[in-house]
C-alpha cells in the first residue's frame, strides 16, 4: 500500500493586505479585550485633551483676580463707567470659552478619525 502525504503548501503572510485591520474592526465590532482597550485608548486622549483645555481656561480665570490682587490700582481704573476687571470677564471670557471649546472639538474628531482609520478596513479593499 502506498499512502500518499498531501501536498505542502506555502504560507506567505506578506500577501495577506489588509488582515490585520478587518480583525481590529471585529474586535471593536464584537467588544472583545482588544477592542475595548481601543475604545478606552481614544476615550483616555479626549479625556486628556479636555483636562488640558480646562486647566488652561481655569488658570487664565484664575489669573485675572490675581492680577488685580498684584496691582491694586487696574481695580480702580474704570473704561466708560464700568471697572476694568469687569470689561475683561465680560469682554474676554465668553470669546476664551468659545475658542477653547472649538479647539475642543476639532482636536476630538482629529483623534476620533484617527481611531477610524486604525479601526477601518474599508479603505485597503482594492
Amino acid at each position: 500500500m502506498t499512502s500518499q502525504q498531501p501536498q505542502r503548501e506555502r504560507v506567505v503572510l506578506s500577501r495577506r493586505r489588509g488582515a490585520r485591520m478587518v480583525r481590529t474592526r471585529v474586535e471593536v465590532q464584537e467588544q472583545t479585550e482588544v477592542g475595548d482597550a481601543l475604545v478606552r485608548g481614544l476615550m483616555r486622549a479626549q479625556l486628556g485633551l479636555a483636562l488640558r483645555l480646562a486647566v488652561g481656561v481655569v488658570a487664565i480665570i484664575v489669573a485675572i483676580p490675581v492680577v488685580g490682587t498684584i496691582f491694586p490700582w487696574l481695580t480702580t481704573v474704570s473704561v466708560l463707567g464700568i471697572r476694568l476687571n469687569w470689561l475683561i470677564l465680560a469682554l474676554a471670557l465668553y470669546p476664551l470659552l468659545y475658542v477653547t471649546g472649538r479647539v475642543y472639538v476639532r482636536f476630538a474628531e482629529q483623534a476620533e478619525r484617527d481611531f477610524i482609520g486604525l479601526v477601518d478596513d474599508e479603505r485597503d479593499q482594492p
